[in-house]
């Protein structure tokens, strides 16, 4: 299975945990602190959960792709379903379908065992660049 983790900056600076991943499904989580990623509506910013959505979504497909793919977001459908405040935030995704082109990945967000948010979208799948 191709590597996938907080290996960049932007995961990182986040928070993002990968917590389970493999056969298509990945579930990472990050703990929300209201100075880091609040916004000033005293919640969490909804670009938190959206790129937690994001990356645990990515980290699904690419259990399932070889070294030579990668794959890109094309669009994400994402719902918010109530306020998410202070403490672990869980993402669990799933890959629905793989073509070979395109696949559609679901996610779902928990908190407290409660679904705040949810997710659906579709990615690109490519030859990676070392390989075209």
């Amino acid at each position: 299975m191709k590597p996938f983790g907080q290996e960049f900056e932007f995961a990182r600076m986040l928070g993002f945990q990968m917590v389970e991943r493999g056969d298509g499904r990945c579930t990472m989580a990050i703990d929300i602190e209201p100075k880091r990623h609040f916004s000033p509506q005293g919640a969490a910013h909804g670009g938190v959960a959206y790129s937690l959505a994001d990356t645990a979504m990515g980290g699904a497909l690419t259990s399932m792709l070889g070294d030579d793919q990668w794959c890109a977001t094309l669009e994400i459908k994402f719902n918010y379903h109530v306020r998410v405040g202070e403490g672990r935030l869980t993402c669990e995704a799933e890959v629905l379908h793989r073509g070979k082109r395109i696949a559609n990945v679901d996610a779902r967000l928990y908190q407290e065992g409660r679904l705040v948010s949810s997710a659906n979208g579709n990615f690109a799948i490519f030859a990676a660049p070392a390989a075209a």
